[in-house]
């Protein structure tokens, strides 16, 4: 009868039969061969009619019978991973069983891997473990795990997940770049994406999504059950490398079970931090060491500093008188510091020297022409750290004009918004970058900001400095709104503020709301010299700038979907030249900021290396 309805694939009578069978026949062969053919299409990914029908037969019948049924199916197993895999679909289909079976499925998964004396962590009982019966595991609060067991737990989920991800190319593929030599600061090779099997498990088995967030998952679920310090899930590796930082100045500190969760959580996430940091380096720079990473065709990637700080307020060296020895020894590394940069910079210069085109030949294009923007931004970067900020401008200045704008600001990444967050503190971080256009130029704009940033803030007055850092401080808002605040309270103190181009470059909504309110007696009434040829700006004004300029500014608002309400009553007092003005430049609010900085960059060229020292 069974038979009759399997074959006419009726699931709930097919259903009942199987639980009678099974009920009524325990032990017989031919009821277990049944069930052996059912759990193989509950454990495939196989979406043909009949494993689907099997599936849903198997669902008709009752919970307490498929966790019996499953758990005895189990005992039929004779291979280990086929046990494993049998034991996993009870454990997924009835979490309560993981308190009971889910630390015996590890440990045995780790049994059969040390007995199979496998030569890599990423090994079919390894991605068992890791992927399926570890998150199970340390997810179900029921359970009470030593600290010791979870992190030894987690250190075999990062050797699988690192080897994962750093696996080298299929023995018969030549890894490119050994061969021809290519360079590790611009690599230009690029392969076809590779199929890769793990022994003993499909192809598609075989295939992790986002390992490194992967491991990242289970880094936050064991920090929070041993008890480590800092917030119950690491958003970022960014996160978790500040948080480091900050445990290391605690540490000293520290006693007891304390100090020693405090060593593993350190020890365990940088060491993590590095591996990925490592990782993301070389894969970039010479991906064809690694299987399943496209090489990008980006052309030279080169490695900067983080400016991301430069939007903090300008530190003034103020600290206790030190002694002369310790003023010797600062000097003394200062200068040997200074030494290594001029070095760098001499060989730099002697390079680009060797790569500039001959007399009569044309302008470097393509990939030399990304080479030479390169060569100048680490010039630039060298006399920066001199202190020669001219030099630096003129560098960073002859790159933007071989630059084509971004058409919108790049979209920023989790670890971008987590490295603004962090607090200024002591010490450089590095970025890797490409050498385009989106990524290139808002670097140059912010070691331009940095060249202005010290000059601007001065006790001396400024005004082309600080109208320069207004201008660069629109990138990357409102990241520099407290700068820009620092440089309204400047020109407050001063009682007047000179600068022409302000109209043909600041189009951010909010710098012109406060400038307008500086003209009023509520703002202090603030002498402005921001037009430069004032019968151009208001020449044949349109009917529509007698509108009151409240109305327009929200209406340039409304225009970039910005929420931002003005209640200052910013036309009263307000001069009708700059009124109009104003009124005008809110309609440019919608601009294109990298078109309107690379236009600020060009055309004042000039004005900004003379403006340095």
């Amino acid at each position: 009868m069974y038979i009759i309805e399997r074959n006419a694939e009726r699931t709930s009578s097919a259903g009942r039969l199987l639980y009678d069978m099974f009920i009524n026949f325990p032990d017989q062969p031919i009821v277990w061969r049944e069930i052996s053919v059912i759990t193989a299409a509950l454990r495939s990914d196989s979406q043909d009619k009949h494993a689907q029908f099997l599936r849903g037969l198997f669902e008709t019948l009752p919970g307490r019978v498929q966790c019996e049924m499953l758990l005895k199916a189990t005992e039929q197993c004779f291979n280990t991973l086929e046990k494993a895999e049998m034991l996993l679909l009870l454990l997924k289909r009835f979490p309560e069983s993981v308190v009971q079976h889910g630390v015996n499925l590890g440990e045995t998964l780790l049994e059969a891997e040390a007995s199979e004396n496998v030569e890599t962590p990423v090994n079919c009982f390894r991605k068992l473990f890791v992927c399926d019966v570890l998150p199970l595991v340390i997810n179900n609060m029921d359970m009470r795990l030593p600290a010791s067991l979870m992190q030894k737990y987690m250190l075999k989920a990062a050797e699988f997940y690192i080897g994962y991800v750093t696996r080298g190319p299929s023995p018969d593929v030549q890894i490119q770049g050994s061969q021809d030599g290519g360079s590790l600061k611009s690599p230009s090779v690029s392969r076809g994406s590779q199929r890769y099997v793990i022994d003993g498990l499909s192809e598609k088995s075989s295939v992790v999504a986002e390992p490194w967030e992967r491991l990242l998952d289970i880094l936050a679920v064991v920090g929070a059950r041993c008890e480590w310090q800092g917030d119950k899930g690491q958003r970022s590796y960014v996160d978790m490398l500040q948080r480091v930082k900050e445990l290391c100045r605690y540490l000293p500190g520290l006693e007891g079970d304390t100090r020693s969760r405090c060593c593993s959580q350190i020890v365990i996430c940088a060491a993590l931090v590095l591996f990925r940091s490592a990782f993301l380096y070389v894969s970039a720079v010479q991906p064809a060491l690694f299987q399943g990473v496209n090489a990008l065709s980006l052309g030279p990637w080169i490695l900067v500093e983080d400016l991301s700080s430069v939007y903090n307020d300008v530190e003034v060296e103020r600290g206790p008188v030190k002694h002369a020895h310790k003023k010797r020894k600062l000097a003394d590394g200062r200068e040997k510091t200074m030494g290594q940069y001029r070095k760098a910079l001499s060989s730099l210069h002697q390079m680009a020297a060797v790569q500039q085109p001959q007399t009569g030949q044309q302008s470097p294009s393509g990939q030399a022409s990304l080479e030479h923007h390169r060569a100048l931004i680490q010039q630039a970067s060298c006399h920066y750290a001199l202190g020669e900020y001219r030099m630096a401008c003129e560098k960073l200045l002859d790159v933007v004009g071989g630059l084509v704008p971004p058409n919108q600001e790049p979209t920023k990444t989790p670890e971008d918004q987590g490295r603004v967050k962090t607090k200024t503190r002591k010490g450089n971080d590095l970025r890797l970058l490409p050498c385009t256009s989106k990524a290139v130029l808002p670097f140059c704009l912010q070691l331009m900001l940095a060249c202005f940033k010290l000059r601007a803030f001065t006790d001396s007055r400024d005004d082309l400095s600080l109208g320069h850092v207004v201008v660069l401080l629109q990138h990357d808002w409102p990241q520099g709104e407290m700068l820009f605040l620092k440089a309204v309270e400047k020109i407050c103190q001063q009682g007047s503020f000179q600068y022409e181009n302000f109209f043909n470059y600041v189009t951010n909504i909010d710098m012109l709301e406060e400038f307008a309110y500086l003209r009023t007696p509520e703002g202090g009434r603030i002498q402005l010299e921001l037009l430069p040829n004032q019968g151009m700006l208001i020449k044949n004004p349109s009917p529509a700038l007698g509108v009151e300029l409240n109305t327009l500014l929200l209406q340039g608002v409304q225009t970039m979907d910005r929420h931002h309400t003005v209640t200052r009553g910013i036309t009263k007092g307000v001069k009708e030249d700059f009124r109009l003005a104003m009124e005008r430049q809110v309609s440019r609010c919608g601009e294109n900021l990298f078109s309107v900085l690379h236009r600020f960059c060009i055309n004042e060229k000039i004005i900004i290396i003379q403006s340095l020292p």
